[in-house]
């Protein structure tokens, strides 16, 4: 296979630097060197030399010398003439190497003066201390790995524009060890929560993405198509409806975590594409699943950070200390005095949200107006976790009804510092009832509700089987992700979030 990289007809413009890179490239292959490098073996990272070494003294180091591989990209070049230093970047953070001409050879150290920033390259040397104390691999051999034939980010520290950190993250991951140290952390996350659920017995499935109909949530799904089948299909808003078919089957405690797609607006908590984590655990009732959604971010929590003691944007959390619960219509109550108890008609309601500035559609009933009241007054008061229960019937179409009120439905929502974390309810299990609730969003949607839940017949069918109690639970991981990592807007948990392309 040639070597030669000789600038074609279809090359973009070039800026200077971009064609000097380019230039070296081809000296490169001129001199036999493949710009892009083979495999390459190496003993150690960044971290290993440090957990071995990073304590040790320079006379100690001077006196018995260990040989090491690292691979890396190169960040920093420093000193000039027959000697230099050069910091190379892995996976796990930056070590120095420290490279002379009488100890590389003429030709190798021609090699090194020539790397540029963001080069790839393996050396071979043994670990000494400078007199700043600092480790440093003393280079023996070096290995051309990889060309960067673009400049890495100015001032190499940081890349600041917030809109080139989301297009190009891979550049941000290079030039902001903070975010890529998140990354790393959101990972911990998802490992966490699946360790907590898998000790305590539950079992981890994936259900379809490509479903014949959305359900499981109130959301507007984005519409594909299958060209084998000639039929549409949609990509899942939840995963609820087919984890409580396998309860239904007889897998008693169920999860999982994965993707969901919602065709809705974009902002700091919301991405049309998000992770989701629903769980499932039959003959249990909402009282038990505000217990494990407790557990679930207490042990995150501190798998993360040691306790559930955290700052998220300069606000105190105590994840730690038992979660406050309080009855929705309690909650709206204690901020605004109103009393949602009392039976009230359609018209009443409308008159008190006239009276308070609160917002409403036409065809909303009482149970409507009292979640926006909770959303539009008391949500934000919200800072410590708060478990909010007693949802309305009508905004619960697939959540069991208080058997002491039937208005209301045993579910609840978590809430930290004025933002939703999570959303389970008491199943619901009777057919029955559900195909009514069904055909109420059907209704709904009739009147304008474009979120409003169709009716499944299939999901209903699986009921009619036999459900036993089941108790359900959804997490917004990548809102819990940006809690425990301080992050300010869900983009920032996202590799890569959806953005407009550029033109």
């Amino acid at each position: 296979m040639s070597n030669n990289h000789t600038n074609s007809s279809t090359q973009p413009d070039l800026n200077d630097q971009m064609q000097v890179r380019r230039d070296k490239m081809n000296k490169l292959s001129e001199q036999g060197i493949a710009p892009f490098g083979h495999r390459f073996d190496r003993t150690d990272t960044s971290k290993t030399l440090n957990d071995k070494y990073g304590q040790s003294t320079k006379e100690e180091l001077a006196e018995d010398k260990h040989n090491v591989t690292l691979a890396g990209r190169v960040t920093a070049k420093r000193g000039s003439g027959k000697a230099g230093f050069v910091d190379i970047l892995d996976r796990f953070g930056t070590i120095q190497g420290y490279a002379r001409q009488d100890e590389l050879g003429e030709s190798a150290y021609d090699l090194y003066t020539s790397l540029d920033l963001g080069d790839f390259i393996g050396i071979h040397g043994y670990v000494i201390k400078t007199d700043t104390d600092e480790l440093t691999i003393r280079i023996t051999q070096l290995e051309f790995l990889s060309k960067a034939l673009r400049p890495l980010p100015d001032k190499f520290h940081g890349l600041t524009n917030q809109e080139s950190i989301y297009r190009k993250r891979y550049l941000d991951l290079i030039a902001n060890r903070d975010s890529f140290n998140r990354f790393m952390q959101v990972t911990q996350i998802k490992r966490a929560v699946r360790e907590y659920l898998d000790n305590q017995g539950y079992i981890e499935v994936d259900t379809p993405v490509l479903q014949t109909q959305a359900g499981g949530a109130e959301a507007r799904p984005f519409i594909t198509s299958s060209n084998a089948l000639d039929i549409p299909l949609y990509l899942r808003i939840a995963t609820e409806l087919y984890l409580k078919r396998l309860i239904v089957g007889g897998f008693e405690k169920v999860y999982e975590l994965g993707k969901d797609f919602r065709n809705e607006g974009i902002d700091t908590r919301h991405n049309p594409e998000f992770n989701m984590i629903e769980v499932y655990t039959a003959y249990t009732d909402y009282n038990d699943v505000m217990d494990l959604t407790e557990n679930i971010f207490r042990y995150t929590a501190r798998k993360l950070h040691g306790d559930g003691h955290i700052t998220y944007q300069g606000t105190p959390i105590d994840l730690e200390s038992p979660y406050k619960r309080i009855h929705m219509v309690d909650a709206v109550k204690e901020v605004t005095g109103i009393d949602f108890w009392k039976k009230m008609s359609v018209e009443d309601a409308r008159k008190l949200a006239d009276e308070n500035d609160v917002e409403y559609e036409d065809y909303w009933t009482v149970g409507h107006f009292i979640n926006a009241f909770f959303e539009d007054k008391v949500q934000d008061t919200l800072v410590d976790p708060t478990f909010i229960y007693g949802h309305p019937v009508e905004i619960s179409p697939l959540a069991k009804k208080n058997p002491k009120d039937g208005r209301f439905t045993d579910r609840f929502e978590l809430y930290i510092n004025g933002n939703e974390y999570g959303n389970a309810f008491t199943e619901l299990n009777d057919p029955v009832d559900q195909r009514q609730r069904f055909e109420a969003q059907d209704a709904e949607r009739d009147a304008g509700n474009e979120e409003a839940h169709g009716i499944d017949e299939d999901y209903l069918e699986a009921m009619e089987y036999g459900m036993p109690p089941t108790g359900g639970l959804g997490i917004g991981i990548d809102r819990m992700t940006m809690l425990l990592t301080d992050a300010p807007s869900i983009r920032d948990v996202m590799l890569f979030p959806t953005m407009r392309p550029n033109e």
